[in-house]
């Protein structure tokens, strides 16, 4: 092989050497800072891309994607002197990737060193209360300090979260001991509440069953006394009737009157809860002599009235010395 063709091969290599120096494939979700003499002069996107070979070259490879950085924990003052164990996390992203690459040396811990920072005075501006009841309120004070902070290298902070704060042993058992009071306190007043509620609608049962016992008797009463008048009003109608018929000479209704009232009070006898021993009659002709009896009472009694009744009987009208 002559030295003619070893040049040649020579060419040919630096050639394909040459090319292959000034392609460049550039990943998805990234971007390359091309540097020309060590000076910085543009970036290169996704896809396939070309320098120039022995003057321009890469210089920083940027994860344009949105990342994690872990902020380690750490010892924080609250305003009211408690000492906290407080760590976090933060989610960033690269948007210009030329000043995250030369405005500031390492983008990863100068974010940590800078969230460490802004967690101390967030922390120390707030009480411990206020600290681990308003979460939200820090992440929302962190994320727009670090969002400012890092704006001037290019970079978007997107999220921080608080994920663990943590008190000294012997606060957390008195927060403890609190938070117990406070709930026994709660339960003693839910109960004396549910007693007192109990109370008052038992109160208000009996007196709406007072009310309708009072106004059932109102009601009873009301009926006992129209039964009573209806009674004597029978009664009283009754014994017009009676003396009617007694005036006019009629007799069968004046034994008919004695007789019901002879029943009655052998009824009322028989019925009472102290009588023992009851002497009746011991035949029929007994009661039919009393009825008889009564009877000649009430004709003697009634005797003028008795005497006119044959005459009236008969159509006649008396006269007046016979009255």
């Amino acid at each position: 092989m002559s030295g003619f063709d070893i040049f040649v091969v020579a060419i040919v290599g630096l050639i394909i050497l040459t090319l292959a120096a000034g392609v460049r494939t550039v990943p998805q979700g990234y971007a390359y800072t091309v540097e020309r003499f060590g000076r910085y002069t543009r970036s290169l996107g996704p896809g396939l891309q070309l320098i120039v070979p022995y003057i321009e070259r890469v210089g920083h490879k940027m994860n344009m994607m949105e990342q994690v950085l872990d902020i380690p924990s750490q010892e924080a003052i609250t305003k009211d002197n408690a000492g906290v164990r407080i760590d976090a996390v933060a989610f960033y992203q690269v948007l210009d990737p030329a000043r995250a690459s030369y405005e500031v040396a390492d983008l990863s811990n100068a974010l940590v060193t800078l969230t460490m920072t802004n967690i101390r005075t967030v922390v120390g501006s707030m009480d411990l209360d206020q600290l681990l009841s308003h979460r939200d309120e820090i992440n929302e004070k962190l994320l727009r300090v670090m969002d400012a902070a890092a704006s001037p290298w290019g970079v978007k902070v997107t999220r921080i979260e608080i994920r663990d704060i943590l008190p000294p042993a012997d606060l957390a058992g008195a927060m403890a001991r609190q938070m117990k009071a406070e709930r026994e306190k709660r339960a003693s007043i839910l109960e004396a509440e549910g007693a007192r509620a109990a109370d008052i609608l038992r109160a208000e049962g009996e007196k709406q069953s007072q009310i309708l016992a009072a106004e059932g008797r109102k009601e009873a009463a009301f009926r006992d006394a129209e039964a009573r008048e209806r009674l004597a009003e029978a009664e009283a109608k009754a014994t017009s009737m009676i003396s009617s018929a007694i005036a006019t000479g009629d007799l069968a209704a004046a034994n008919f009157l004695v007789a019901e009232k002879y029943v009655e009070a052998f009824r009322e006898l028989a019925s009472a809860n102290n009588q023992k021993v009851i002497v009746v009659p011991y035949e029929t002709g007994g009661l039919v002599g009393t009825l008889a009896g009564l009877t000649e009472i009430t004709r003697s009694v009634f005797g003028d009235q008795g005497q006119g009744s044959p005459a009236r009987t008969r159509g006649t009208v008396p006269s007046s010395g016979q009255k």
